[in-house]
């Protein structure tokens, strides 16, 4: 019994120091805002929002796959909580860029920024 215990403490605190390296990661990104990933544009952001996206969805997948205990689930249930939720998120996303990048250009002239 003792060691199954150990064991879960070995894994959360590697749960713990991977989603702590990857937030420090995005906060470090957020205040030193590199100008080759910040003033350039890629599919309609920048690229640094890109990592954003990518390091925040990096890490709903790791919060569902690990505290939902998802890996000893079985394949379709699996695929039908995780693959909808990202799908979904993906979709959100694709949709605030483009609303976003449509008020901008719009809105833009007539904003003092």
């Amino acid at each position: 019994m003792a060691h199954a215990h150990e064991s879960n403490v070995k894994r959360i605190w590697m749960v713990f120091g991977l989603l702590s390296v990857v937030t420090v990661v995005e906060v470090a990104l957020g205040i030193i805002k590199p100008e080759i990933l910040y003033l350039t544009r890629f599919l309609g952001t920048s690229p640094l929002n890109w990592i954003f996206i990518i390091l925040t969805l990096f890490k709903a997948y790791y919060i569902t796959w690990t505290f939902m205990h998802m890996e000893g689930e079985k394949t379709w249930f699996r695929r039908a909580v995780v693959w909808i939720a990202l799908f979904l998120i993906c979709y959100l996303v694709t949709l605030l860029l483009i609303e976003g990048g449509y008020l901008f250009d719009t809105l833009g002239p007539l904003v003092n920024w």
